[in-house]
């Protein structure tokens, strides 16, 4: 299972879920509900904002985890 980073690498930056939202031009309802629950599938355009706004690639806002790893969150 895929686990997103995307919260993880914002705080690298120092880079809000507002200003993430208004950078990546992505809803901020949808950049919350990715901080809440990283573990939910997003769209391919959607992550591509991010990873650019972010200044990464996108395989840096990707993590695989074990398929139990999402009860424990």
């Amino acid at each position: 299972m895929l686990r997103l980073r995307v919260k993880e690498v914002a705080r690298e930056k120092q880079m809000s879920m507002s200003k993430l939202s208004r950078a990546s031009d992505v809803s901020y309802k949808t950049v919350k509900r990715i901080y809440d629950n990283p573990t939910n599938p997003i769209g391919t355009d959607t992550l591509e904002k991010l990873a650019k706004a972010l200044g990464v690639p996108v395989v840096l806002l990707l993590e695989e985890v074990p398929d139990n790893a999402a009860k424990n969150e």
